[in-house]
């Protein structure tokens, strides 16, 4: 049994040290073994599997010369490595590289001849057998190029903790260290690249672009991120469509159909040269020509598309590739290609061959052509002039992928170099110990690359950050057609600074760039036309929020660029032109002393004042006349000088409103009326009770001396003051900047309380109500005495404008509200002034006949008989009421005399049958009245 199994496991060892692995490889043995991976081949022959007989190994078709460069790159850092005296002194680094074909089964085949050598180490067979002179195991692997083809290998070499670096795949899902515990890469992740491709869209404008992905681990996580991107900056995605290149040509058509039909002008394209190349020819072929394209790295620069015949098409292109480097001594490495030199690696006859289109002597693909299989080439030496033909393969000017393998190769001999100079104690080892070099393991390669921290050779720092990724940044480029020799040229037109603050990462010449490869001109790719000044984007139902129609901003709105989201509101002070592109500084109005109303208001003012002062100097100057002694000349003062104080306070409602004005101009007003009103409800109520107190009494003229009229003045009027006090205190007034008319500003007095202004004008109201109806009760007294219809006059005009002053005060707005205030009080004021005063001023200055003791003894005497008349008709008629009801005479004739004693002359002296008599003797006036009445044949 013992036996049987060291048979078996010496067969398996010869066969997968010997066989195992794709055939055609680079490789050259050393003290440590690296692995790299690179697609040599665009992709494999389609080729049906009937199972019919043992299945072959697909071939892999179309030469990639920019992989074959790749690969070069990592061959030569290698020589470059052994040839250096100072990074890892007396150990030479081998290599075993193979083709993936840009397919993920080649990749695994590829990769299990790595994974199958370490874990043959791992048996320990040295008890079986003597191993010395098998293959050392693979401690790291370069590669792979391609996303999709990353994620295989890296679920394969995770599982034995190899190390790999990969020089091209960026999808974002690498970055998950729990799955993939092995991986690095030295090109930045497509969570960079996605973002971006988006600043570049927001950048130049577009809202309406078109999404293709290769359907792979490369596409989808790079559109995803790219659409989550767009979804924050308002953008929209039209299409978002998938492609491989093993596409039916029927598909191909079909998605080249749905972007021909799209009005998105922008094509963006997370996906690899070999997966775009089909709908390439598509649109060559239908010479759709009005696209613009945006790359992702992936084949931003392929020598696939980058091809003068499709330069129509894709002329114009903006695509993101990766930082260029620089490989000193690289150049002459490759012009030094040839196949007799480099027999370690049996790519460069494949490369010779299609480099010269030619057959080299023993060629495995001669004896195909001889057959027919292929097609007819001459033969060629393998000694031709390398630099007499155009490839990619000698491209250096922009080395990218090439760099990025270079530093991937230098990254894992710096973490060898960092084993081999441990020091005991320091190590990143169990109790800080150092790996053995000389029995290095891939795991201890890996701890050692996730603390590798160097610099290179060209002074740039080189350390991989917690997902394991190089930092690095990405140079915009655009395709240009060469003047020379009409060649596709990469022109770099800016740069994407992945560790800038955000809205600084992206930096562009526009006027480097040229669009679809002649134009100047930005591409529109908008859904909807942009909105013109003055307009915003309005929302069009069941459309994405990118088409839009253009709605004119509201009035006090504005926009002054071109394609707003929304319109701005104009500042409070300002309002928006007609056109709304702008906002202008409104208006300020108020009742302005300068403006006509505000002087016509104010002169009407000062004329009342002037009235009011006159009619007091005329009262002062005939102050010991009758007439001015009858109105109570001490109350008629206070009340002359309570309209002098009403007419001034209107004035206080002109101009700018201040704080302080508002706070005093509607108690100067309330506080002027009611002492205008109490002394005329004083004296109005003075006169009323003395001529109707039938027997007037000294009580009466106790109470209703001087001293108490001024009291019940004051006591009315310190009302109204405490309601001022209150409302002051409570919610003063204020000056306000009402904002709500379009164009203008009022500057107005905010009253702080309605409820404190209903007070103060109910009070005032109130008080008017009580003098209006001791005046209606005293219109038949002595006219010349107390001019009692006048002031019930003055009331129903007092009532009629401050009825009207309600609604007009709560119905207008801005400056008219002070407008409508100071016309009432005029109104008002000058009713007052003219009904009361005016009859007495024009009798005391142009009638100073009736201005005498006898004419106001006269009106008195009158008043009396006609009170006395009154009472005895009355009197009469309740006697003959009496009489009738006892059987009485039906006819009598009464008599009745009054008799009053004063002092005066005669007034008067009339004559008639029934007409009263009166005459004066000295000191006595006798009234007499006599009357018959005709005796009646029935009662009533």
């Amino acid at each position: 049994m013992r036996l049987f199994l060291h048979y078996l496991i010496m067969l398996g060892s010869s066969y997968v040290t010997s066989t195992y692995g794709p055939n055609q490889r680079a490789q050259m043995t050393g003290d440590i073994l690296l692995g790299g991976l690179f697609p040599i081949h665009f992709g494999v022959a389609s080729k049906d599997q009937d199972l019919a007989a043992r299945p072959e190994s697909t071939q892999c078709v179309r030469f990639n010369f920019r992989g074959f460069r790749w690969l070069q790159a990592m061959v030569f850092a290698i020589e470059e490595i052994n040839s250096s005296s100072n990074l890892l002194p007396n150990i030479t680094l081998g290599y075993r590289i193979f083709d993936t074909c840009n397919t993920v089964s080649k990749a695994l085949e590829a990769t299990l001849s790595f994974v199958a050598q370490n874990k043959i180490d791992s048996l320990n067979l040295d008890e079986f057998c003597n191993c010395t002179d098998h293959i050392p195991s693979t401690i790291a692997v370069v590669g792979a190029a391609g996303s999709a083809v990353s994620t295989a290998v890296a679920n394969l070499l995770g599982l034995f903790y190899i190390p790999q670096i990969s020089y091209a795949s960026s999808s974002r899902l690498l970055s998950n260290k729990n799955q993939y515990k092995s991986f690095m890469r030295t090109i930045p992740t497509d969570e960079y690249q996605a973002t971006g491709m988006a600043d570049i869209i927001e950048y130049f404008q577009w809202n309406w672009v078109i999404a293709v992905a290769s359907d792979d681990d490369y596409g989808r996580p790079g559109i995803e991120k790219f659409e989550k991107e767009m979804e924050e900056r308002d953008i929209c995605i039209h299409l978002n469509e998938l492609i491989s290149q093993y596409f039916e040509d029927h598909e191909i058509r079909a998605l080249a159909d749905r972007i021909e039909n799209s009005t998105a002008k922008v094509i963006v394209v997370f996906a690899g040269g070999p997966d775009i190349e089909p709908l390439i020819k598509e649109m060559v072929r239908r010479n759709i020509t009005d696209r613009t394209w945006l790359a992702s790295e992936a084949w931003a620069s392929s020598s696939l598309i980058a091809k003068p015949e499709y330069l129509d098409v894709v002329g114009g292109t903006i695509g993101f590739a990766l930082k260029a480097g620089h490989i000193p001594g690289f150049r002459e490495f490759l012009q030094q290609v040839q196949p007799k030199k480099d027999s370690h690696n049996e790519f460069v006859r494949e490369f010779w061959e299609e480099t010269f289109n030619c057959y080299l002597k023993d060629s495995p693909r001669l004896q195909e052509s001889e057959n027919g299989s292929t097609s007819f080439r001459p033969l060629c030496t393998g000694e031709e002039d390398i630099t007499s033909v155009e490839t990619p393969y000698l491209d250096y000017t922009h080395l990218r992928i090439s760099y990025n393998a270079y530093v991937a190769v230098y990254s894992i001999a710096q973490a060898l170099q960092d084993i081999f100079t441990c020091t005991p104690g320091h190590g990143l080892f169990a109790n800080n110990s150092c790996a053995d070099i000389k029995k290095i393991e891939a795991w201890q390669v890996l701890k050692q690359l996730r603390h590798l921290n160097y610099t290179n050779s060209m002074g740039e720092k080189m350390h991989f950050d917690e997902s394991a990724d190089l930092v690095a940044n990405y140079t915009i480029i655009n395709w240009q057609r060469s003047t020379e020799d009409g060649s596709v040229i990469f022109e770099e037109v800016g740069y994407y600074n992945i560790h800038a603050k955000r809205g600084a990462k992206l930096s562009v010449d526009k006027t480097k760039i040229l669009w679809n490869g002649y134009s100047r001109e930005v591409p529109f790719s908008n859904c909807s036309e942009d909105c013109e000044p003055g307009t915003r984007k309005g929302i069009i139902d069941s459309m994405p929020t990118c088409c839009f129609e253009c709605t004119e901003c509201s009035d006090g709105e504005y926009s002054n660029h071109r394609d707003a989201s929304v319109c701005t509101k104009c500042p409070n002070n300002s309002w928006s032109n007609e056109n709304h592109t702008f906002c202008f500084l409104k208006e300020i109005e108020f009742l302005s002393w300068t403006e006509p109303f505000g002087i016509a208001l104010a002169i009407c003012a000062v004329v009342g004042v002037v009235l009011t002062a006159f009619v007091m100097g005329v009262f002062v100057r005939f102050r010991n006349t009758p007439i001015v002694k009858a109105t109570n000349r001490e109350l008629s003062y206070v009340l002359l000088f309570s309209l002098i104080c009403c007419f001034s306070s209107s004035l206080i409602f002109i101009g700018e409103p201040q704080d302080w004005t508002c706070r005093l101009r509607q108690p100067a007003f309330g506080i002027s009326f009611v002492l205008c009103i109490s002394c005329i409800l004083v004296k109005t109520n003075r006169v009323l009770l003395v001529f109707e107190a039938k027997i007037p009494t000294s009580l009466h003229r106790k109470w209703w001396g001087l001293n108490l009229q001024f009291l019940l003045v004051f006591l009315f009027t310190f009302v109204q003051v405490m309601i001022c006090v209150v409302w002051l205190y409570n919610a003063p007034p204020s000056s306000y900047r009402n904002h709500d008319i379009d164009e203008i500003i009022f500057i107005t007095c905010n009253e702080g309380s309605v409820m404190g202004l209903g007070f103060l004008i109910g009070y005032t109201c109130l008080l008017a109500a009580i003098c209006f109806f001791f005046a209606f009760k005293s219109r038949k007294l002595p006219e010349n005495f107390t001019e009692a219809k006048f002031i019930t006059f003055s009331m129903l005009i007092f009532f009629i404008v401050w009825i009207s002053f309600i609604p007009a005060y709560f119905s207008t707005y801005g400056k008219f509200v002070s407008a409508v205030e100071v016309i009432a009080i005029l109104a008002s004021s000058f009713g007052l002034l003219a009904c009361i005063f005016f009859n007495k001023v024009y009798i005391i200055l142009f009638k100073p006949s009736r201005n005498t003791i006898e004419e106001v003894r006269c009106s008195t005497a009158a008043h009396a008989f006609k009170v006395a008349a009154k009472a005895t008709l009355k009197h009469n008629a309740a006697s003959r009421k009496k009489s009738g009801s006892i059987g009485g005479s039906t006819a009598s004739t009464p008599s009745s005399s009054i008799s009053l004693k004063t002092n005066g002359n005669n007034c008067d002296e009339t004559s008639g049958k029934h007409r009263p008599r009166v005459s004066f003797g000295s000191g006595t006036v006798t009234l007499s009245l006599s009357f018959e009445e005709s005796r009646r044949s029935s009662l009533m």
